[in-house]
């Protein structure tokens, strides 16, 4: 297993052990729950928690880095109506 890239809009990179993918894809299917049921509180709790783990569990690159990102997600403060453009089938986080 690899590591991948991700960037949270607004804040940066961080490199991530694909191992960690399994853990954060439970925050992503609840978040995407929530936006399907339009909680909006919930949307706002779990997309922190979200972003919360990832800074945990990842590295910071460098911000002069210019590595291609495996994932993008949102910043904050993002807006449900935001975060759901950037949605695939799968989430934020494929898997």
């Amino acid at each position: 297993m690899g590591d991948r890239i991700v960037r949270i809009m607004g804040e940066g990179q961080v490199r991530l052990a694909e191992s960690h993918l399994t853990e954060l894809n439970k925050l992503d299917d609840e978040l995407l729950r929530e936006m399907e049921n339009g909680d909006g509180p919930g949307f706002r709790r779990t997309l922190q928690a979200l972003l919360t783990k990832v800074r945990e569990l990842g590295a910071p690159l460098p911000d002069d880095s210019l590595e291609p990102s495996d994932l993008i997600l949102p910043s904050p403060d993002a807006t449900l109506e935001e975060v759901r453009e950037l949605l695939s089938d799968d989430g934020l986080i494929p898997g």
